[in-house]
């Protein structure tokens, strides 16, 4: 199944059968949204920026209500939101506002692919919408193996250097190091700061995505963005998970020194800019001014905005994992991974896991998940699933995961 069609084809799985526990969606709980916050949101933006403006209505109105800057209007909340949570300090003009993450990983990859030597490298399995948006770029992408410890380093150099001496251009190598979208594995500092080293050797970036980070423990490993002096590091960010996905609110984080078009310096960002304004032109100001405003009200800390959510994350994710102890311990064939947070595990069963066998599995037994295929930009069945328990309540978690020990135990009764 080519990678443009998976997420729809996901999708489509969830609208066929609306009455399916979904351990497939990979969305926020929601329990805790209330519309009253988004005019409230607003509002508390307005205030702020109409201070900014020293009571310029008219400039006010225009700002919000105008085409904007292309850059965004919220970068300074989110260069103070980088340093309030995870000890970034970065210039706010060194960041892109996006419509959600993805076009921030877009536009990335899209300013550094000059020829058709150009190549990013990604973890494999990894988030199918950094496929998606490398093949929109004509960009190649090079696997790099798995590990335990969430990206084998000494694969990553290996891939790099073939790459090179085939003629390739590697330019970057693409991550989620905070409970990583399938796997939810985490790296260590210690993995980080190797990664950090071979890419100042290897001469390339790393594109870090960060959706999930805030939910994790305050005193776990910094971002690799925070561990970075050489400005080797694009942060990607979403504020889909952390403030509210309907505002399709994302940014880019990219520091790095470039040579313009007439040889004069700037940063990435400029760049990614201005891809930008000939893409989407600029972000929705009354979206951004949503975020901004949860932003302002919250101290600038999403961290504490989302203490409620973590929460019920950490639970969902224990009341998952001793359901699988209770459903599956000691059947063979059958184990799990055990990430320390996030949205999601994986689940290996002893028969190759395909989209037809979700459907049956939909069909019969009333139960999403994805076939791990989907992570690696191909076909192949493969004897894993990811499960994702981030949206569910307790009541859905528990009948979700009897329904499918019920097809798991069928299927390999086969």
């Amino acid at each position: 199944m080519p990678v443009s069609e998976s997420m729809n084809f996901l999708n489509e799985i969830a609208q066929r059968f609306p009455d399916a526990v979904s351990l497939a969606a990979g969305r926020p709980f929601e329990g805790f949204y209330d519309l009253d916050d988004v005019h409230r949101y607003f509002e508390t933006y307005r205030r702020h920026l109409t201070d900014r403006l020293g009571g310029d209505e008219v400039a006010v109105r225009r700002t919000l209500l105008q085409y904007g800057r292309t850059k965004g209007i919220i970068h300074d909340l989110i260069a103070e939101q980088l340093r309030v949570d995870e000890g970034i300090d970065v210039d706010p003009d060194a960041i892109v506002v996006t419509v959600g993450c993805q076009e921030a990983l877009y536009l990335t990859l899209r300013a550094l692919r000059h020829d058709e030597r150009d190549v990013l490298l990604a973890v494999t399995p990894s988030y199918v919408g950094v496929h998606g948006a490398a093949g929109l770029a004509d960009m190649p992408v090079l696997p790099v193996r798995e590990s335990s410890e969430g990206i084998d380093l000494d694969d990553l150099v290996a891939v790099v250097r073939d790459a090179k001496a085939a003629g390739l251009r590697p330019r970057a190598c693409y991550v989620i190091p905070d409970f990583a979208n399938p796997s939810g594995v985490r790296l260590s500092r210690a993995a980080r700061e190797r990664m950090l080293a071979i890419a100042a050797d290897e001469d390339i970036l790393v594109l870090e995505d960060n959706p999930y980070g805030l939910f994790g423990d305050p005193s776990g490993p910094p971002t690799m963005k925070a561990l970075d002096e050489r400005a080797q590091v694009v942060h990607l960010g979403s504020f889909a998970k952390t403030g509210l996905p309907g505002a399709r609110v994302g940014f880019a984080v990219a520091d790095q020194r470039v040579a313009g078009a007439q040889g004069d310096q700037g940063v990435l960002a400029d760049q990614l800019a201005k891809i930008k304004s000939m893409l989407t032109v600029n972000t929705s100001p009354i979206a951004q001014a949503v975020i901004g405003g949860k932003l302002l009200e919250n101290g600038y800390s999403l961290r504490a905005a989302n203490m409620r959510e973590t929460e019920t994350y950490r639970a969902n994710l224990a009341r998952v994992l001793a359901g699988l102890t209770k459903r599956f311990g000691g059947v063979p064939g059958v184990s799990w991974n055990t990430p320390s947070g996030g949205f999601f595990l994986l689940l290996t069963v002893p028969f190759p896991v395909s989209d037809d066998l979700l459907e049956l599995s939909a069909a019969k037994h009333r139960v999403l998940w994805t076939p791990v295929h989907h992570f690696y930009a191909d076909s192949q069945p493969r004897n894993v699933m990811r499960l994702s328990f981030s949206h569910l309540r307790p009541d859905e978690i528990e009948e979700g995961l009897d329904r499918l020990a019920d097809f798991v135990h069928e299927q390999s009764a086969n």
